[in-house]
Order: structure tokens, then C-alpha cells, then sequence
């Protein structure tokens, strides 16, 4: 079995979760994507967090999909931590090949995740390509530190079998869609004249 990890707050989730999850099952030949819709970012600010229920009501309608399975169980863990998360599930399903999914835009930043290195030492570990991203999260310190780790976009489906760290960083169809710009057009609407 090899199930792919798709943490975030998911404030809210949209096409973008969906489109990287359906790439994900795709090329990886994944049995399942599990979203791990988190009670809050130890990164971010709580202020505008939607709460967890409405989150995950939003992710089920939007997930619509036999292969992607909508979870809150992070909120009953001590923490919320990515490397806890992986660890439990790792010992809870010792059979399951687990990949982490995550945009090129986390990876630019994966370096201020608590126990980064672990992490990558943990688990394979899938980066989708993100509008403008690539270039910063190529050049970042976790990509930096772990080069000699990736491997090449068409090996990608052979990554839940490799020994971490492995990652690959996958081009796909990209899609400008973000959680933070459909916050602020709700939470400021921006006036548009007719074409």
C-alpha cells in the first residue's frame, strides 16, 4: 500500500489540493492520498483560521474523489508537527510505504519545520511544482542540503520504495490557486470591470 501525506490547514481547500493530489496518485501509482487537515500551523498565525470542522466539511466536498481520504486526526496528538505526525503513522501502519506531498513553495521554507532533517530522513518525500516557486525552492537550504538525495522527476514513481532521504520535485500543469488569495478576495473583495 502506498499512500501519500497532503498536510496543511486547508483555510480552505480548493482545485489546487485536489489538482496536486490527482498528479500525485497519478505519477507516484499511489493507492490513496490522505489530506491531514491540521488544527492550526505551529508557523502561522491562528488569526482567520476557519475552525476545524468547517475545514474539513469544505475538504470532504471538495476531495470528491474514491482516492483521497479527508482526515482530522492530528487534533487528538499532542502536537501537530509534521515529523510527529509522520512517526506515528509510520508506527501505526508499518506495512504502508508512506510519501510526504507537499508544494514548492513549502520546500522554499521546509528548513524553519521543526526537525526538517528528520523529516527528510524519515519519509520520501514528493515536491509538486508551484507558480513561481521553483527557482526559490531549488536554491533553498533543505534542497541545498539535500541534492545528492533527489532524485530524477521520471523516477518519481519508484519514490515510495526508496530509503529516505529521497525526494523528487515534479513539473506538472500548474495552478495559480492558493488558500491565502481566496481568504483575502473573500476577506477583501477587489472591484473588476466587465471584459
Amino acid at each position: 500500500m502506498r499512500i501519500g501525506l497532503l498536510g496543511g490547514s486547508f483555510n480552505p481547500a480548493h482545485d489546487g489540493h485536489r489538482h496536486i493530489s490527482l498528479t500525485a496518485l497519478q505519477r507516484l501509482r499511489l493507492d490513496k492520498v490522505w489530506w491531514l487537515v491540521t488544527p492550526g500551523n505551529p508557523l502561522k498565525s491562528g488569526d482567520g483560521l476557519a475552525s476545524l470542522s468547517d475545514r474539513l466539511r469544505c475538504a470532504r466536498r471538495l476531495a470528491a474523489h474514491p482516492k483521497i481520504e479527508v482526515t482530522a486526526f492530528e487534533a487528538s496528538m499532542p502536537t501537530s508537527y509534521a515529523i510527529d505526525t509522520v512517526r506515528f503513522l509510520q508506527r501505526r501502519y508499518p506495512g504502508v510505504r508512506f510519501v510526504w506531498l507537499m508544494g514548492g513553495d513549502n520546500l522554499a521554507g521546509f528548513h524553519r519545520w521543526r526537525n526538517w532533517t528528520g523529516l527528510f530522513a524519515s519519509i520520501p518525500i514528493l515536491v509538486l511544482d508551484r507558480p513561481e516557486a521553483r527557482q526559490v525552492a531549488l536554491a533553498s537550504p533543505a534542497a541545498i542540503r539535500f541534492a545528492a538525495s533527489r532524485i530524477p522527476e521520471n523516477a518519481a514513481a519508484e519514490l515510495a520504495f526508496r530509503a529516505p532521504p529521497a525526494w523528487a520535485y515534479l513539473t506538472l500543469p500548474l495552478c495559480d490557486l492558493s488558500s491565502t488569495a481566496i481568504r483575502d478576495a473573500i476577506d477583501r473583495p477587489k472591484c473588476r470591470t466587465a471584459h
